[in-house]
Order: structure tokens, then sequence, then C-alpha cells
């Protein structure tokens, strides 16, 4: 079974790394980096620009899929929404 996250088709077992973060500028120019959603909800809060919300699938080393969004209720559905996909695949479904 593949999971599904907006038009594009994983296998599960090519999956390397599967995670959200928020994304915020650098400072330099127009360059962003990712944080992870514990330091932007703890430290980060009014510190950084916030540029918005991702969810990053890691399928190799140069091979990087982003989902972005701009709200974080966005990315928590988009994420509820894989997780469903992981447990019904568990679940023989």
């Amino acid at each position: 079974m593949l999971i599904k996250i907006e038009d594009i088709e994983f296998d599960p077992k090519d999956i390397m790394q599967l995670y959200p973060a928020a994304v915020i500028k650098t400072g330099d120019g127009d360059e962003t980096t990712q944080v992870s959603m514990q330091w932007i909800e703890n430290e980060g809060k009014g510190k950084v620009d916030l540029v918005g919300y991702g969810i990053f699938v890691h399928l190799g080393e140069d091979d990087v899929h982003e989902f972005m969004f701009d709200t974080k209720e966005e990315m928590d559905a988009v994420s509820a929404h894989i997780a469903e996909q992981i447990k019904n695949r568990r679940d023989g479904r």
C-alpha cells in the first residue's frame, strides 16, 4: 500500500525520514531553514520570521519532497491523514 500526500504517492519502504517542521527565514536574503515544532512553540515565538510549516519526506540524500502550509492547522490535518494511512496499512485495511 502506498501513502499519499497531496497528489504524490510514496512507498513506505522508500521513506528514510518523514517529519513536520516550522520554516523560518535565516536573515540571509530569502534563505530559509527548518526548525523543530517544539523549538518554534517554546523558544521561537516572536523571535524569528516564520515563513510557514512543512511536512518533509526524505527518500534519499538529494531526494526530498516538501509540502508547505500557511498554518499549523493545515499541516496538522495533513499529518493526521498520513497517520491514518499508516494505521490502516498496519491494520491491513
